[in-house]
């Protein structure tokens, strides 16, 4: 690995391209590295991790809306839309939105969290739809794929957009374009603009994860995939991009980020080195935001150890600056003490998620956010008990640059009305790789027949199965094994009739 060091450029500089990070990015995307055999696995386990979070998320309304909006833009030899026969092909770029929709709606696929956050999973949509539509093979798709975790998860290595509140979408069009072009092969000057175009497009706020969240947090990563797609076909018809994209005086890190005298360092590999990335990412088993995950683990564990709920007094999560900061308390936002709120702002909700996995022993991908849940008396009661703390050993401990010491849990302190005390703490979620039951392929092929059971034939999910544990081997158009029909007619649950599309 290198270290590439960003700092601002005034215009009179004429900072090379070669010394920009865009065009280094470009280089390990055109580059002839080996695909590394770990990372291979990795890429065909969180393809099936998509497609079941995705295919489970079918019948909900955003979800709904983005494929309606697809539907509508049919294309001979096109890419596959989730739920739809695969006979039927759409444009890329819409494809790549309703699927990346679908992925995304439940929060429930994976993630990496460094200097930033990131769920790297929302690559995958859009390179399987350009990959489709452009007869690509499995292993041009696999190439793709590692190429765009790789660059995202090194940019939250090195860049934090949300201390400037800016979406960590920003991160996820450049890295999808990276991919893009590495699966299509394309040259380093094409990629170099690509991402360039991506990054421009890409930057939005971070009001869409804050107070009453929307169904625009699905929406947001599919988005900066679909511009992500346009920006490098514009590259690909010779078309320029705003330059330097990060170190411009006007730019990026200039007026976007920490201002003219920032630095920064983002780690990336050398040319042609082996890209494992994806090896550092790591899965959900809970429908929820990541930093939830150990603590709803370790909420189910004092389930079994506390008879009477209602004889706690208060319960106090002591943790990272993020998670304090983000589902936590510190976060600020009274809606995530709302029984009323959205689901997507229960997600991320830490009072909320810890009340009733501490309640119920377990945590359910639909039936744990359902308005009546989050209105029973008892939870209510339980969750305004709730308070978290920023204890800078775990905000250490979240950033450490060791992948084996990282830490995403807490230090748990129940308070009984008797005056007795509960102390216990977690580090890590058990699926983490590092957790006491780490995700093998195991438990992905689980996950995703436990999502997909009433959704899709038996013969349909073993189909899909097969084809994806075979993809390095899947030649030239037939990418559209990877797309999986819904027993009912998804064209049968559109919303709206008066629409543009």
């Amino acid at each position: 690995m290198r270290n590439i060091k960003l700092k601002v450029h005034k215009s009179a500089s004429r900072l090379e391209k070669e010394d920009q990070l865009a065009w280094k990015i470009a280089e390990i995307a055109s580059d002839e590295a080996p695909l590394n055999e770990d990372s291979i696995d990795m890429v065909i386990n969180r393809i099936i991790d998509n497609a079941a979070v995705a295919i489970a998320s079918l019948q909900r309304k955003p979800v709904i809306s983005a494929r309606d909006m697809a539907l509508a833009h049919p294309r001979e030899n096109g890419a596959t839309v989730f739920g739809i026969n695969p006979d039927q092909r759409f444009h890329c770029e819409w494809a790549a939105w309703a699927n990346g929709t679908a992925v995304r709606e439940l929060d429930f696929h994976d993630t990496f969290l460094a200097a930033d956050y990131s769920h790297p999973g929302d690559n995958i949509p859009p390179i399987i739809a350009v990959a489709q539509q452009k007869d690509l093979s499995g292993i041009d798709l696999i190439r793709g794929i590692i190429t765009g975790y790789e660059v995202q998860v090194n940019l939250v290595k090195g860049i934090c957009l949300h201390e400037h509140k800016i979406d960590h979408i920003a991160h996820l069009g450049p890295s999808v374009a990276a991919g893009i072009g590495s699966a299509l092969k394309l040259d380093t000057k094409t990629i170099y603009q690509s991402i360039q175009q991506a990054l421009h497009t890409t930057i939005s706020t971070r009001q869409s994860r804050k107070g009453e969240i929307s169904s625009w947090k699905a929406f947001a990563p599919a988005h900066a995939g679909k511009l992500a797609i346009e920006a490098v076909d514009r590259a690909m018809r010779g078309e320029g991009a705003p330059s330097p994209i990060y170190e411009g005086e006007d730019s990026i890190i200039a007026y976007v980020l920490s201002g003219p005298k920032a630095r920064y360092t983002v780690p990336l590999p050398k040319i042609n080195e082996e890209k494992k990335a994806i090896l550092e990412t790591y899965t959900k088993e809970h429908s929820a935001e990541y930093q939830s995950q150990a603590l709803i683990d370790l909420a189910r564990s004092l389930n079994k150890k506390i008879k009477n709920i209602s004889d706690i007094k208060k319960i106090e999560i002591h943790t990272s600056h993020h998670t304090h900061n983000v589902i936590g308390s510190g976060a600020n936002d009274p809606q995530k003490m709302d029984p009323n709120a959205s689901r997507e702002t229960l997600d991320h909700s830490i009072m909320y998620i810890f009340a009733v996995a501490l309640e119920d022993g377990e945590w359910h991908y639909i039936n744990s956010y359902t308005q009546k849940r989050a209105n029973t008396k008892s939870t209510v009661e339980l969750w305004k008990k709730i308070k978290t703390f920023e204890d800078k050993k775990w905000t250490k401990k979240y950033h450490d640059p060791n992948p084996k010491k990282k830490c995403f849990g807490g230090h748990i302190i129940i308070k009984m009305k008797d005056g007795s005390k509960i102390a216990e703490q977690i580090s890590v979620a058990n699926a983490h790789p590092n957790g006491k039951n780490p995700f093998k392929r195991k438990n992905y092929i689980r996950k995703f027949k436990t999502l997909t059971s009433n959704i899709i034939d038996s013969e349909e999910s073993e189909r899909f199965l097969n084809d994806v544990q075979n993809l390095r081997n899947i030649s030239k158009s037939e990418l559209h094994k990877l797309n999986i029909k819904a027993k009912s007619d998804l064209r049968k649950s559109t919303i709206l009739k008066k629409v543009i599309f």
